[in-house]
């Protein structure tokens, strides 16, 4: 039998798109023979998937999975809407999830990890996947927070099942208060993230990159109304806090009542449970954003394929 290099592998991989366990595999079963190796995978279902590698996947679930102190979140996209209620792919997307907590949401660590009970890892298991479903399918992304003390809450918002959605937040809160009235202020910060989608948690952790490109922005509309100076930096400054308000989460209105700082709701709570409490971190994850979705005209798709 010819030796299974790790360059016979990558070949493989390389001619079929397969992942490079089932590549293993499917040369051990072939004696090294890497056309025979490709019959063998085709066979199985698995190189067509590799065919289905190119089309886009935007639709799908996010993935969510708690644990004590920790949560993450993870992307699984499909080509279609229909796909995200197929049991399957639900429960495919339930245990990457789990699998993301236990790597701490590294989204290496998460491809190469067992995917129990089938002897593959999770890229393999997605490939299959495609094979089963006959869809691109695709895992994006993964993240995940902890805290040493304190909570990690997590809201799924427009849930297909439990912990799968097309929205999922994770907020970290640091703090040495009661675990369940943090668990209750969290939960209000999370559902509060998917709808307003703050960028940073503060103005301090804003990209200064950006900040920059913001401030001039808005310097050259400030001065294109002909004020003075000292009249245009006042504007400037003016209309950088009604960005902060927009984009930073502490300088947000929270979407709960309307009315207060998301600031003034934290500081309420540290009043409350007689201790600091510390929005440390925060994950938000939106089905397809980012995206670029192909636009397509249905009766020129049709045309086409007459063609």
């Amino acid at each position: 039998m010819a030796e299974i290099t790790a360059a016979l592998v990558k070949e493989l991989r390389e001619k079929t798109g397969v992942g490079m366990m089932d590549c293993k595999k499917a040369l051990g079963e072939t004696s090294g023979d890497i056309e025979a190796a490709v019959d063998w995978l085709r066979k199985q279902g698995l190189a067509a998937a590799a065919k289905k590698a190119g089309r886009v996947a935007s639709e799908g679930l996010i993935g969510l999975s708690a644990g004590d102190n920790s949560a993450a979140l993870v992307e699984v996209n499909s080509e279609t809407d229909f796909v995200s209620r197929n049991e399957d792919f639900q429960a495919a997307v339930r245990e990457t999830a789990a699998l993301a907590l236990s790597c701490g949401g590294d989204i290496d660590k998460l491809r190469v990890a067992d995917y129990p009970g089938t002897g593959r890892d999770v890229d393999s298991e997605i490939k299959q996947l495609v094979a089963t479903i006959g869809e691109n399918i695709n895992l994006r992304r993964s993240a995940g927070l902890s805290v040493e003390k304190g909570v990690v809450s997590s809201y799924i918002h427009a849930a297909t099942a439990p912990g799968l959605g097309r929205i999922g937040v994770l907020v970290a809160i640091s703090s040495e208060g009661d675990s369940a009235e943090l668990s209750k202020l969290g939960h209000q910060l999370a559902m509060h993230v998917a709808a307003a989608n703050p960028t940073a948690i503060s103005v301090a952790d804003l990209d200064s990159a950006e900040l920059d490109r913001e401030r001039a922005v808005l310097r050259d509309q400030a001065e294109g109304s002909g004020k003075p100076p000292e009249i245009v930096e006042k504007m400037v400054e003016g209309r950088l806090r009604k960005y902060y308000e927009e984009v930073v989460l502490l300088n947000q209105t929270f979407v709960i009542d309307g009315e207060s700082k998301v600031s003034a709701i934290v500081e309420q709570a540290e009043k409350d449970l007689g201790t600091a409490v510390e929005v440390s971190a925060i994950e938000r994850f939106e089905l397809g954003e980012g995206i670029e979705r192909e636009e397509s005209d249905f009766a020129s798709e049709v045309a086409a394929q007459l063609k």
